[in-house]
């Protein structure tokens, strides 16, 4: 094909070409303004080594460090894209006059000991900091910068409040955060007490396998030096259809099933959300001190987007030293997982074009590193807004001293219908005032067999199962078992901003059933696309250190985890939601046996109803941002 087409043949080579001088040119400009030491090995207090390289710039006054810690693989040698993003970060830095530390995880590559999901990184990344601050070409400053995997450690070690650890980055950095508020995600492993499937991929191909192959104990920097040239221990898992292997029961077999690693799953997939080993890592939770300026960057169609502005609120507002809780500043980008820098002038999510969605990411952060590791007073903290957020369907940033802004008021939006809401055909409505004493409940039935499947969203590292982002939802609305409740078209404009609350009146035939809900903004067209989504256990609806299981035909309260989006629903266009009980495979299926749902093989049918009458009046809670 390419002999018919010489141009194309062109055009490959050029790009290919042109990858290959860019990896080559920024690492001769990081030869030529930095000294680089790689693979010292940094001792842990109980005798473990850390595999690290350090890009310092060629000076002989100290300077302040960047650090960052991470699960993946940053060995220079090779042409990996993780590799060429390490060399471009520190090149980044290294020029702005920081040091650029970059450490491997206890227990992966070269870093010795035995590496957990949750790791050790309050001791480790303390003895770290010790280490670092103690080198004399140290100013005694370190800020922590990454994103998801290299961020999510950085909560736990700014609650030990280290004194050299003066800043902080973190990004996408959900999998960080354990219990917060109304949130027990636990690293994103669980929302609303089901579990999140992710997980199950990302581990496939990063979890150790106790069989691996390591280098022996005590090697010499020379000898890491060496042999990193010719030996990565970089594994390469062999490709999976993620779709058909999510599909495999008992969920606990999965990576079984596709002869994936032997690893930490199989005691993870047992732990419940309130189970005592989520404490005993290192997550973040809300009873935890802070003692960190930070700036947080959270994207709307992440996995986590609720639970990561719940933090930031956390530490804003609770934290007693004004010095940290007066200095959390927050952007909230319309963009996937740690894809901030991919926004352009015509910015596309899923299908959606959200419009110019644009910041200059590098000038903020590293104005924020200036002002708190150089103690450059360049009036940074006073020019730059507290939260700065995208509105979609405006198309525009926004900024306020809060989030949600003040203005936002939360207003009831009641699920109303004739017993017929089911599928995009049916008769539900999203009204301001209750519906009648006799409303006739809305009921669909649950086959944990033919679940309703997932179509973008706010989803991370499936594996390609899903596809992240938002797209037009219509065509799954004509299933039978999903209820549709919408707003007449608006006469007006309205926008959507902060937190939505989801309380249902739910039955159910099952011991126990999920029900899950998505938020909608309807096109006069009829594109229908999704904003936020959430699920809640309804074993789990008393809290999380119990279960409590239905009984056949008995009514239930049920407050949703809380969704969070900041949307602009304009004249015409509709505010929809969807309720369900699967959303699959971004949420493992219910089985609604009541029983361990991980390791059973069987599942019953749920026949599931939603109660909107007067007396049980199911509802929307929604901020809406007052005009001025």
């Amino acid at each position: 094909m390419l002999q018919r087409f010489p141009s194309l043949l062109c055009l490959v080579l050029l790009t290919l070409a042109q990858s290959l001088w860019a990896q080559v040119d920024i690492s001769t400009k990081i030869e030529d303004i930095a000294i680089i030491d790689q693979k010292v090995m940094m001792p842990m207090r109980d005798g473990t080594r850390l595999a690290t390289d350090i890009y310092r710039p060629k000076t002989d006054q100290p300077v302040p460090i960047i650090f960052s810690k991470t699960p993946y693989n940053f060995n220079s040698w090779g042409d990996g894209k993780q590799r060429t993003w390490t060399t471009k970060r520190a090149y980044e830095a290294v020029k702005r006059g920081y040091a650029y530390v970059v450490q491997n995880e206890r227990g992966r590559y070269f870093s010795e000991g035995k590496w957990d999901i949750l790791g050790l990184p309050k001791t480790d990344s303390y003895d770290a900091f010790t280490w670092m601050e103690n080198q004399a070409w140290s100013n005694g400053k370190i800020g922590t910068y990454g994103c998801s995997s290299t961020a999510e450690w950085q909560m736990a070690i700014a609650a030990m409040d280290h004194p050299a650890h003066a800043a902080m980055v973190p990004q996408g950095f959900g999998a960080g955060v354990g219990r917060v508020g109304d949130y027990m995600e636990q690293g994103n492993w669980y929302k609303g007490g089901a579990v999140q499937m992710l997980f199950i991929s990302w581990l496939y191909s990063v979890q150790n396998d106790e069989f691996r192959p390591r280098v022996p104990a005590g090697a010499t920097q020379e000898d890491l030096q060496r042999i990193s040239r010719f030996y990565d221990l970089a594994s390469e898992a062999p490709k999976q259809d993620w779709k058909k292997a999510f599909a495999h029961l008992p969920v606990s077999d999965i990576l079984k099933n596709v002869n994936g690693t032997k690893g930490i799953y199989d005691k993870m997939i047992q732990r419940k959300p309130n189970d005592p080993a989520w404490y005993e890592g290192g997550l973040y939770h809300d009873d935890m001190g802070f003692g960190v300026p930070s700036y947080w960057f959270v994207s709307w169609y992440d996995v986590s987007v609720s639970p990561n502005i719940a933090l930031y609120n956390h530490v804003s507002q609770n934290i007693k030293d004004p010095k940290i809780a007066n200095n959390q500043y927050l952007v909230i980008a319309p963009t996937l997982h740690c894809r901030f820098t991919r926004a352009t002038e015509q910015t596309i999510v899923g299908e959606r074009n959200v419009g110019d969605a644009r910041l200059n990411y590098d000038e903020l952060i590293y104005g924020w590193f200036d002002h708190w590791l150089k103690e450059e007073d360049k009036g940074f903290l006073t020019k730059t807004p507290k939260v700065h957020y995208y509105t979609m369907g405006a198309n525009k940033w926004q900024t306020s001293e809060v989030f949600p802004p003040k203005s936002a008021t939360m207003t009831n939006y009641y699920l109303s219908s004739e017993g017929q809401a089911n599928s995009l055909f049916g008769d539900g409505l999203l009204q301001l005032t209750k519906a009648k004493a006799d409303a006739i409940p809305d009921a669909f039935t649950y086959n944990p067999l033919n679940p309703v499947p997932s179509y973008g969203g706010n989803v991370c590292c499936t594996g390609g199962a899903i596809e992240g982002g938002s797209f037009d939802q219509q065509q799954l609305e004509t299933r039978h078992d999903i209820l549709v409740y919408s707003t007449p078209p608006l006469t007006e404009g309205v926008e959507v901003t902060g937190f939505i609350e989801a309380t249902l009146y739910v039955s159910s035939d099952a011991k126990d059933t999920d029900f899950t809900l998505k938020l909608i903004d309807v096109y006069p067209d009829g594109r229908a696309y999704n904003l936020d989504e959430t699920i809640q256990r309804v074993r789990y609806r008393e809290g999380y250190d119990k279960e409590v299981f239905m009984e056949n035909g008995k009514v239930y309260k049920l407050d949703l985890t809380p969704l969070a989006t900041s949307n602009f629903f304009k004249k015409g266009h509709q505010i929809r939601i969807e309720i369900s009980s699967s959303n699959f495979p971004r949420f493992e299926r219910n089985l609604n046996t009541g029983g361990n749902n991980f390791d059973e093989k069987d599942a019953v049918k749920a026949h599931n109803k939603i109660h909107h009458s007067s007396k049980y009046p199911s509802h929307l809670k929604l901020p809406i941002v007052q005009k001025k």
